[in-house]
């Protein structure tokens, strides 16, 4: 047999013989169980990866009847901001359910964090109405906690990367302290307008990106929110495969946040009410695609045992296995898609 077309986690197309092929699969899965402390592959799961990986066809799938459900994160955003597309959020939310058939579609606006969209909230409550009546589908709200937007000179706390390099430990860890307060006001806030605007659900998108906090603040709101209103759908998807630890001394449910891999968030994120985790595993650019998603599967096979809600591993633009580009290639995406469902278990993406 020659040799097999596949990529880099950069999306550069490489070839790889059996061997290499193989040995890449098994340092993958090898990585994320060192990284993790959990199981790695069986030899059966990486024969079968193998497979995918290895197959001469352009695009993979799964079997008819194993099919999973699609959720998006900056739904409406992509084919206007990303692809170029003319067209606004209620025609792209109709495009989406009259011609791409999608799942579920979420809204968000072009600043995507809460702290921005407080102010124009009557605004988003009626694009939600409105798209409300014209869509069957199931259509959230999207946005992040994006703890960052609280620091000076726009927000209104001291900036902890600013005071890290200074060595004011106890000074940054505050900061970050009273930015989750705020963060967790305006989360309630917006989510509650739109919950009741008719939204089908609250996205709560690349939650840790600021850190430990970030995360904080995410649960906090999430359990908040939950107690308000019980019938509420919420999703979170992760910015990182570990939670950053930018403050370090932070607790969630007597469990410390930071350095937390997907198996463990997902308890926490269960624990605090949401419906749907979204587990992120990084993709390394220096890898080959079979690595990064050998290394993918153990991760979201790890959460997915060990989750009580759906799984909704994040498969694109540099996470799942994905190559590291704005668009994907369908070579990648489809053999990263199909391996963590047959493999990683997930239900959904």
């Amino acid at each position: 047999m020659g040799k097999i077309l596949s990529r880099m986690g950069d999306g550069s197309v490489c070839y790889l013989t059996e061997k290499e092929l193989r040995g890449d699969l098994e340092e993958g899965t090898r990585d994320a169980a060192d990284r993790g402390k959990i199981a790695p592959l069986t030899e059966h799961e990486l024969r079968r990866l193998y497979e995918i990986c290895a197959s001469p066809q352009k695009v993979v799938s799964i079997e008819p009847g194993d099919e999973v459900v699609h959720s998006f994160d900056a739904g409406t955003l992509k084919f206007p901001l990303r692809g170029g597309v003319p067209v606004d959020r209620l025609a792209t939310v109709l495009a989406h359910e009259r011609a791409i058939c999608s799942d579920t579609i979420e809204v968000g606006h072009i600043d995507y964090s809460f702290k921005p969209v407080k102010s124009i909230i009557h605004e988003e409550r009626q694009v939600m109405e409105q798209i409300q009546l014209n869509a069957t589908i199931p259509v959230f709200y999207g946005a992040m906690p994006n703890l960052g937007l609280y620091t000076k000179p726009d927000g209104p706390v001291d900036n902890w990367s600013e005071l890290l390099p200074m060595m004011k430990i106890v000074e940054a860890q505050a900061a970050q302290e009273e930015a989750v307060e705020h963060a967790l006001k305006d989360i309630f806030f917006v989510s509650s307008v739109m919950h009741e605007a008719g939204s089908d659900g609250i996205n709560f998108d690349t939650v840790g990106a600021s850190g430990d906090g970030d995360f904080l603040a995410a649960l906090m709101a999430i359990e908040k929110l939950k107690k308000e209103y019980p019938e509420m759908d919420i999703e979170i998807g992760m910015a990182g495969e570990f939670v950053l630890g930018m403050h370090g001394d932070l607790f969630y449910d007597n469990v410390r946040l930071a350095g937390l891999y997907p198996h463990k968030q997902v308890k926490l994120v269960e624990k605090a009410g949401a419906s749907v985790f979204g587990p992120v595993i990084n993709t390394n650019s220096n890898k080959t695609v079979p690595w990064n998603i050998a290394r993918a599967c153990t991760f979201v096979k790890a959460c997915s045992e060990a989750s009580n809600i759906p799984v909704h591993p994040n498969a694109g633009m540099g996470v799942g296995g994905v190559p590291m580009t704005s668009t994907a290639p369908v070579d990648a995406i489809s053999r990263a898609s199909v391996a963590l469902v047959e493999i990683g278990k997930a239900d959904g993406l």
